[in-house]
């Protein structure tokens, strides 16, 4: 922890006092870099903890890795929704690592710091995932409104370039938007602490240390959040309404089960995730805490690319069949291989 002396806070308070209404440069220690509080203090949690995430993220890996190569070796699985889905799975993945390992290490040492460049890179990559899954629900709903209201037309309307384009386009958005708020966030001068008061990087606890007026970040913050989060949930929404209503519309008992089942996975990862924001963006700021927001994120930046693999793969026959097939095929080959020795 960057250490400041009795010299130096005596010169900035009273330059405060001497000029309240005007800005005064200063010279001040800028930190090199922060402290992670983490999710608890207590010593004897920090293995259980340790042991849970560890485990935790190892079925995060081998769910979203496993899956992308299923539909990956899977010709079956060719098709625009399993592309979408193994996009998905890699967001995931990559949301995860960026948050995770770090955590998992802070269990561990006591030196629980991590470098100014290194939490800038965190905030970067962090936002860039958590905008791209954002975007990446919306633009699945938006293939399964055409696979169910117009399935004549369904592969000339999502031709592989359309679904390069709605993975590209959100991918491209977010890196912009993540390089935008990162360069914000680290342009602000942050002198009198650097204690963060969460597990990893994140704007909030940020924007707490810096001594820089925020109400220009903040306005970012707020517009750009606003922005994503609606116009995404927005399609999500006007997509699920049409394929509702197309559903309705079906005579056959049979029919309207197959159309809901290919919905039924996305609509639960929808509802978990953007349940999970809306509670944690939208609750009254009088119960508003960074305790609060710390189990949250627990949730959406670890739990949720767990979950979501694990949800693709039990509700959905075609996935479960292929990795059958894989898993068969490798057996085989293994027992030939012995055979062969």
């Amino acid at each position: 922890m960057v250490a400041f002396d009795s010299l130096m806070a005596d010169k900035i308070s009273k330059a405060a006092r001497e000029s309240p209404k005007t800005h005064v440069p200063i010279n001040c220690t800028h930190v090199t870099e922060f402290v992670l509080v983490g999710l608890t203090d207590l010593q004897e949690l920090k293995m259980p903890l340790f042991v849970v995430f560890s485990s935790v993220y190892f079925f995060t890996i081998l769910g979203n890795l496993g899956l992308i190569l299923v539909i990956r070796t899977d010709v079956r699985l060719n098709t625009p929704m399993y592309f979408f889905l193994s996009n998905l799975a890699f967001v995931d993945f990559c949301y995860s690592s960026v948050i995770t390992p770090k955590m998992l290490g802070n269990f561990l040492y006591k030196q629980t710091t991590i470098s100014f460049n290194a939490c800038a890179a965190q905030l970067g990559c962090f936002l860039t995932f958590m905008v791209s899954e954002c975007l990446l629900l919306a633009s699945m709903a938006y293939d399964r409104y055409v696979a169910i209201c117009n399935p004549l037309l369904y592969m000339v309307t999502m031709s592989p370039r359309i679904c390069i384009q709605l993975v590209a386009v959100p991918h491209s958005y977010s890196f912009l938007v993540a390089l935008f708020h990162t360069i914000l966030t680290f342009r602000l001068s942050y002198c009198h602490s650097n204690i963060v008061n969460h597990f990893y990087c994140d704007d909030m606890p940020l924007l707490r240390l810096t001594d820089s007026d925020t109400h220009s970040k903040q306005f970012w913050i707020f517009a750009c959040a606003g922005i994503t989060f609606v116009s995404s949930l927005l399609i999500v929404f006007v997509s699920y309404m049409f394929i509702i209503s197309a559903i309705l519309r079906m005579r056959s008992a049979e029919g309207r089960l197959k159309a809901f089942s290919t919905c039924s996975s996305h609509m639960l990862v929808v509802t978990i995730f953007y349940g999970t924001l809306i509670f944690m963006y939208l609750q009254p700021s009088s119960n508003h805490s960074l305790d609060t927001d710390k189990m949250a994120s627990v949730f959406y930046t670890v739990i949720i690319p767990m979950l979501n693999p694990m949800i693709y793969s039990l509700r959905n026959k075609d996935v479960k069949d292929a990795l059958k097939k894989v898993i068969i095929n490798r057996h085989q080959a293994c027992v030939f291989a012995k055979l062969r020795k």
